[in-house]
């Protein structure tokens, strides 16, 4: 499941109640100098914030991947293999501006007739397929294990007890949020009274003077807003917005025992039937951006003027509709990962995951195809601050943490703009077995539904920076296996020695080669130089 943005800043509502394989030494500064670089202290720029990911640690002193300098002093102009990338996520708006003409087309199939012209079982699936059909909200996999009311299932037990935490806690950040809406509202107004305008100034609000408690603390709460990003009121009112919308979403649908989001008429416990969906791919609504926020960072159209640029050239995105607004089935997700097999992906990002799996083998026997077609899937740790060598996230390449059914799977941990022990952003999952690498993932700007652009956060985020570092591997040294391209990324990155924040708590301080099993964090220029020399 993509992760459930909720905004609320626990010192905001005190605040408020009371009164966020080969180890060649190529790297782009000696090893022995990394952990002495010096830490960043001046803010981000606009520029920086919205391009931080493809920054250079040494040049910038922000923890990028060394994208814009991989282009500058190897690519150049020089031509590569056109890529296809295939993003296992929400819809992809795929007529966005700064996508279009990086969207895969199934040439073998005639658009709109009717027809499977190909003969693959899917008709029309001219830019890939959606599993979902016309489905958009669902149920979390642990609320689908209690709504069966199968009490021999062995995760029953867990599923119930996991359900009546969960239902109480979103039940009173529901409480809190829309006291904190209520709270900026009322705000905003005796704000808006007292300067004699709707569209007042930071600088307005910082130049009131009063004794008046009512004011007073309308002006407390406005400059909160500002310290923590928030330009005006408006996007406060915004955010926490969006917020309840989440919150909402996940008590109405996700965690509602009686809700029945599945509309394909297929049944997802039997692999029998196959061919359900159709090939709209697009969003079924606005706020459906997951899938395009991803797209763009792997392969948003790179220096034409808009937006944002995306990590790889030369790749053409194959869109497959899998994961609804809650926890995706795992018979699409698997039957996802084998259309792009067979259609042609060499590269498969999948933002997406969950703690409960009923089908885990059918997704892992997927993941064992597409390694032994030599297809590289990308996929992401999961948000939930945990040790996933401890509480797995679904899917995984190994059976119960043993041995790994394919050698072209890599997992991906989420970084902070900020270089130094809170460089690893506080959502991310990590795991010394289990998470292969770190990626920029945390503020990341990219393209969102109807020609927009906005900044999310994400394990989501980072898999697809990883996957286009792997597109420009795959591109421009072809002969390279999945697995090849695969070592490269883990044995190419900058390693960091020093300790970090884990799970965003001061208190857990751990060296970061403890969370990941490269112990280092991806870097697009050394992974060139090295695929470079492995080609050769």
């Amino acid at each position: 499941m993509k992760t459930v943005k909720t905004y609320l800043l626990s010192a905001f509502a005190a605040t408020l109640f009371f009164g966020c394989g080969s180890t060649a030494p190529i790297i782009s500064t000696p090893i022995e100098d990394i952990d002495t670089s010096p830490l960043k202290i001046a803010e981000l720029t606009e520029v920086e914030k919205k391009n931080w990911g493809h920054l250079d640690l040494v040049k910038d002193t922000i923890p990028g991947m060394s994208v814009d300098k991989a282009y500058s002093e190897i690519i150049k102009k020089r031509r590569g293999k056109s890529v296809i990338v295939a993003i296992i996520d929400s819809g992809i708006d795929i007529d966005h501006e700064d996508l279009d003409s990086n969207i895969w087309t199934n040439t073998k199939e005639i658009a709109n007739n009717g027809k499977d012209d190909d003969k693959n079982g899917y008709v029309d699936d001219v830019h890939g397929w959606n599993f979902l059909g016309k489905g958009y909200n669902e149920q979390l996999e642990f609320v689908r294990i209690l709504a069966s009311g199968d009490t021999s299932n062995p995760d029953y037990s867990k599923a119930k007890a996991e359900y009546d935490t969960e239902y109480q806690k979103w039940l009173g950040r529901k409480t809190q949020y829309d006291q904190i809406y209520q709270q900026i509202v009322t705000a905003d107004e005796a704000l808006a009274k007292h300067i004699g305008k709707k569209d007042y100034t930071k600088e307005d609000v910082n130049a009131i003077k009063t004794e008046d408690e009512a004011l007073g603390q309308a002006v407390q709460v406005a400059k909160y807003m500002y310290s923590n990003g928030m330009e005006s009121m408006t996007d406060a009112k915004k955010e926490i917005s969006n917020g309840l919308e989440s919150i909402n979403d996940r008590l109405n649908y996700n965690l509602n025992k009686d809700f029945k989001g599945r509309v394909n008429g297929d049944n997802p416990d039997d692999m029998a039937s196959k061919f359900y969906g159709d090939g709209n791919v697009k969003p079924v609504k606005k706020t459906e951006s997951h899938g395009t926020h991803v797209a763009g960072i792997i392969a948003a159209e790179r220096n034409n003027g808009k937006g944002a640029n995306g990590v790889a050239n030369n790749v053409k995105i194959m869109s497959l509709r899998a994961v609804p607004n809650g926890d995706e089935y795992d018979k699409d997700i698997a039957l996802a990962i084998r259309y792009a097999v067979d259609n042609g992906a060499s590269i498969i990002n999948g933002s997406f995951g969950k703690s409960y799996s009923p089908h885990s083998d059918w997704v892992r026997d997927a993941i064992a195809y597409a390694g032994k077609n030599n297809v590289l899937f990308v996929h992401a740790a999961g948000n939930d601050s945990n040790d996933v060598d401890k509480k797995p996230n679904y899917p995984d390449d190994n059976l119960n943490g043993g041995q790994e059914v394919s050698n072209a799977y890599i997992r991906v941990g989420a970084l902070a703009p900020k270089y130094g022990s809170a460089m690893v952003a506080g959502f991310s999952n990590y795991g010394k077995n289990n998470v292969d690498v770190f990626a920029p993932g945390a503020s990341i700007y990219s393209t969102t539904p109807e020609n927009e652009y906005d900044t999310k956060g994400g394990t989501s985020m980072a898999a697809p920076a990883v996957a286009g570092v792997a597109a420009l591997i795959r591109s421009y040294y072809p002969k390279l296996t999945a697995a090849q391209v695969k070592q490269v990324l883990m044995d190419s990155g900058l390693p960091i020695n020093t300790k970090v924040v884990v799970g965003g708590n001061s208190d857990n301080v751990k060296p970061f080669a403890d969370l990941t099993k490269s112990g280092k964090m991806v870097n697009a220029f050394n992974a060139l130089i090295m695929a470079s020399r492995i080609s050769k």
